[in-house]
């Protein structure tokens, strides 16, 4: 219905597809996704009617991590890229 909508993604910073981010965490849809596309297409409403209420609660009702988990995470996956 909305797969071929297109807007400027802020964290790519380009273009992407709405279906691009269904799916940009794999199976589950950017964390993101609500905030950029509510001014265009009722996303919340359409999410709530494709998603089961335990993917829901995964993307959107997790506790952010705070910034130095996330650079620690960011740090390690790095470090295993440069010696793998």
């Amino acid at each position: 219905m909305y797969d071929d909508l297109e807007i400027r993604c802020p964290k790519l910073g380009g273009e992407v597809t709405f279906s691009y981010c269904q799916s940009e965490e794999g199976d589950f849809p950017c964390p993101r996704i609500i905030d950029c596309w509510q001014p265009r297409i009722p996303v919340e409403s359409y999410l709530k009617g494709v998603l089961t209420p335990a993917q829901w609660d995964h993307c959107f009702n997790q506790k952010p991590k705070d910034k130095m988990s996330t650079l620690i995470e960011l740090i390690q996956e790095a470090k295993k890229r440069i010696s793998g």
